[in-house]
Formats: structure tokens, C-alpha cells, sequence
């Protein structure tokens, strides 16, 4: 999970004020991240029962990006705030024996007052997972997504390069999400073909709502010879998202980093999922450094 070892030690004390988390977990029995009213079943519902049962006291998440239903994260991240005062092993132990086997926290460490798992982070990074086979996929069902369609790597990555950069990215956007703005700066989108998989790595400032999933969709007609190259081009300056074709399924998306300032010392992930990490050399797993971020929206505070 971490691009260097995370030792469990008890020579530490976390807690007493803001506290943050990185975690994984498997997203295909989820309704994702968030809490619902409905009492279904959630990461947040889940995560928050544990750290609370931990730190003795009611405890609120906060998340570096809520994911959707049956959407996997091989790299989380979240805060809270507590009382409590714990070393590394106490915490990380002690939540993950309270929770399913898949949930797994793997780090805690002092977030420091000014440290938001959601608006210190300047970038996210997806893996969007397509099993390319005659046959449907029986081990890793839920795991990845799958089209039997034969699907051209090298085309959609060069389609998917009209995406790099700042863009307004309303064709690429659900129509319930909430973002104030549809413009994002996508650092990069790489397109990789290992074996039957087909692999989409893709690092934003941040995302908008079914937005890897939209691209992937879209990606995968490209891939397939049905649409040409510079049809994601058109579809991105249209700005129209009736023009960019399906949204592929959620079982094949990864959250696999989020990358924050040094000084807020989160360690840094080695991209996953794990059974795909052996697939790619230790740089192509490493964080990429961003070169474009945006100045950092300030949570509300109310009085």
C-alpha cells in the first residue's frame, strides 16, 4: 500500500486533537462512502463504528473522495477529530479488529489542526481495471470490469491525451453531481494493455462525479473501433454529456493515491490494486508530482 514501510510501532502518540487515517477496501459490497439515511450498508457507517468503539467516543469521518457503489479504494484516506490518545499499533489494531475483513486501515498519524483529508489534498489518482476476454472473468468478478469486445490499448491512448490539461469536463460529468465548477486540471491519463487487462491510470486535482467512469466509457468505444480517435476531442469541446456514450461499470475503479504537501508527513502510496502492482515498475506505481494545483478551498466554518 505504501511506497515505503509503515513500521506498527507503540513508541508514539497519536490523538488528542485531529488524527488522520489511510486505509483500503474492497468496494463490492458497499453502497459507497457515504452514509445513508437509508441504513444501507456503507465504508462511512463501517469505518465510523470502529474508530469510535477505539477512541471512546463519537467520531466523525472526513474523506479525501467519496466513492461510489462497488467502487474498490487501494488508497484512502480520512480525519477526525478525538480526545483520545493512542499509539500507531493501538489504533490500527484495535480499529481493524472491529471492522469487516473488507475494510483494512493500515497507517494513523497526527494530522496537525491545519491537515483536511479533503481540501489539503492536491491530487487524486484512479485505475480504472478492464478485463479484454472472449470470456467473462470468475475469480475477479466484482474486481474488474470486463468487455469481450477486443479492445485497441494504443488507440485509446492516444485519444485519451485531448483530456490532459485544464478543461471544463461537463461531457464527462453526471448529471447529479454537485461540484460548483466542471472544470479540472487532468494531470495525466495513460492507457496500458498487460496480458487480457487493460489498464486506465488517470491523476487529476480532483474529479467530478462518474467522471473516470464516463472517460472509460467513452475510451472503451474508441478502443473498439467505433468511434475514431479525435472523437474524445469533440466530445470534450461540446461540452454536451448526451454525446459521450455509456458509463462504464464501477467494478473496475480504483482509488489508488492521494498526494498531499510534504509538511502534513502522509505517507505516500505505492499504487495498487495489488494484484495488478507487479504488473508496473515501482516509478509507473510512484505519485506523480503535480504541476498544476489550484488554490485550496477552506471548509466553512459556522458559528
Amino acid at each position: 500500500m505504501f511506497l515505503y514501510p509503515q513500521e506498527l510501532t507503540t513508541d508514539n502518540a497519536i490523538g488528542g486533537g485531529r488524527v488522520a487515517l489511510a486505509f483500503e477496501y474492497d468496494g463490492r459490497n458497499f453502497h459507497g462512502w457515504q452514509l445513508q439515511k437509508s441504513g444501507v450498508r456503507s465504508v462511512e457507517a463501517e469505518l465510523t463504528k470502529a474508530v469510535t468503539k477505539v477512541a471512546d467516543h463519537p467520531v466523525d469521518l472526513v474523506c479525501a473522495g467519496r466513492t461510489d457503489a462497488r467502487v474498490h479504494a487501494s488508497y484512502q484516506v480520512v480525519h477526525f477529530e478525538t480526545s483520545a490518545i493512542r499509539n500507531l499499533r493501538s489504533w490500527v489494531m484495535g480499529i481493524n479488529t472491529s471492522l469487516p475483513f473488507d475494510i483494512a486501515v493500515h497507517w494513523a498519524g497526527n494530522g496537525g489542526a491545519d491537515f483536511h483529508a479533503r481540501f489539503s489534498a492536491v491530487y487524486r489518482r484512479y485505475r480504472y481495471v478492464i478485463y479484454n476476454s472472449p470470456v467473462r472473468p470468475g475469480i475477479q468478478r466484482g474486481q474488474v470490469s470486463w468487455t469481450f469486445r477486443e479492445l485497441d490499448a494504443e488507440r485509446m491512448h492516444i485519444a485519451a491525451q485531448a483530456l490532459v490539461g485544464e478543461h471544463d469536463f461537463s461531457s464527462f460529468r453526471a448529471a447529479g453531481c454537485q461540484s460548483r465548477t466542471p472544470v479540472r486540471f487532468l494531470e495525466q491519463i495513460k492507457v496500458t494493455r498487460k496480458g487480457n487487462f487493460v489498464v486506465i491510470d488517470v491523476q487529476a486535482n480532483a474529479f467530478l462525479h462518474h467522471m473516470v467512469r464516463n472517460i472509460a466509457g467513452a475510451l472503451m468505444a474508441v478502443g473498439t473501433g467505433n468511434q475514431p480517435e479525435n472523437w474524445i476531442r469533440d466530445i470534450l469541446l461540446a461540452k454536451d454529456r448526451t454525446l459521450a456514450g455509456v458509463t462504464a461499470p464501477p467494478y473496475g475503479l480504483y482509488l489508488v493515491d492521494v498526494g498531499y504537501p510534504d509538511d502534513f508527513s502522509i505517507p505516500a502510496a505505492e499504487c495498487g490494486p495489488g494484484f495488478l502492482r507487479p504488473w508496473f515498475s515501482r516509478a509507473e506505481n510512484s505519485p506523480v508530482h503535480p504541476t498544476h494545483i489550484h488554490p485550496k478551498q477552506q471548509p466553512v466554518t459556522v458559528l
